[in-house]
């Protein structure tokens, strides 16, 4: 067995076909067809079964997958431990994270990084909470940041920080003045949230909002799903609906307003690693940097900020 075809085998299932896979390997398709061949034959097993719209796993297949994955990202741990001999501010690091992470003050902690190491090479990756851990798990990513702990065998987690989320609308709304907001004054409403996902596990961002709802007697409220922390912001400021947003994306545009007791919730973001995973020293260094990220700038009233959505 080699490397090249488990390479292949991987690259097949993450590219759900072997015209992706080939793409991504730069090979030709026939010679990703062969890599494979040569891989069942070593295995005794088919690992795929060919179908219209591309293939799928075989029992063989889905057995094989996490131990394959865990062969390739063992090999880049090795890859990454030879080239940290070069000291703490050489390598690469890929870090996934939540999208709505990208717009909290966590940004201020990387570019303080890249500005300190600029010899480090950071990559960054977007994605859900469950997500961010596959990444991490397989490989693709040295070190994730997600809501919520994730209990996997394979992960080491750390709780960073608990990031406030605060209820939002526009400072238009028949609410936007009041200083405290009951419950029962919240029917009726919209909100604006992320789209649900039936057929997936819950995403603890999206699950907050509807605990919250649900906990207040609002359960029943309509949502509009909007999928972009950006848009969400937009839709609250023309007057679409409420949103419970995390504080940190909204510093430069709240206003100091009304509260909603009932719905103050925090969120944890944690800090995901592989738990044999080699960490070089410039990725021992950013957990060191995103485990003492540092507060947010209040902006001052009156100068250069977006009024639109108030606190409620």
């Amino acid at each position: 067995m080699e490397i090249d075809q488990v390479e292949a085998f991987v690259a097949i299932v993450r590219g759900r076909g072997f015209t992706r896979a080939a793409s991504a390997l730069h090979l030709s398709q026939p010679a990703v067809s062969r890599r494979v061949d040569l891989l069942e034959r070593e295995l005794g097993a088919s690992l795929f079964e060919r179908i219209r719209s591309g293939v799928i796993l075989t029992e063989a297949g889905q057995a094989f997958l996490p131990y394959a994955e865990a062969l390739l990202a063992s090999m880049r741990d090795g890859v990454d431990a030879v080239r940290a001999l070069e000291g703490i501010d050489r390598g690469a690091i890929t870090l996934a994270l939540v999208g709505t992470l990208a717009s909290t003050t966590l940004t201020g902690c990387l570019q303080g990084f890249r500005e300190a190491y600029p010899h480090v090479q950071m990559r960054l990756r977007t994605a859900l909470s469950r997500e961010v851990s596959a990444l991490v798990r397989r490989g693709d990513a040295t070190l994730g940041l997600r809501y919520g702990i994730d209990p996997h065998p394979e992960l080491v987690g750390k709780v960073i920080y608990d990031e406030p989320r605060v209820v939002v609308c526009s400072p238009r709304h028949r609410l936007a003045r009041s200083r405290t907001v009951a419950p029962k004054m919240l029917a009726g409403e919209a909100w604006i949230a992320f789209p649900a996902r039936p057929d997936e596990p819950a995403e603890p961002y999206a699950s907050s909002l509807q605990q919250c709802l649900a906990a207040c007697g609002l359960g029943a409220a309509e949502i509009i799903a909007i999928d972009s922390l950006t848009a969400q912001k937009r839709m609250v400021e023309a007057g679409f609906g409420l949103a419970l947003l995390p504080e940190s994306s909204v510093d430069e545009e709240l206003r100091v307003g009304t509260r909603v007791p009932a719905m103050r919730v925090t969120l944890p973001v944690v800090l995901i690693h592989r738990r044999r995973a080699y960490l070089s020293g410039a990725a021992r260094r950013l957990i060191e940097v995103l485990a003492v990220r540092p507060e947010s700038p209040r902006p001052r009233a009156g100068r250069g900020r977006r009024r639109y959505p108030q606190a409620c």
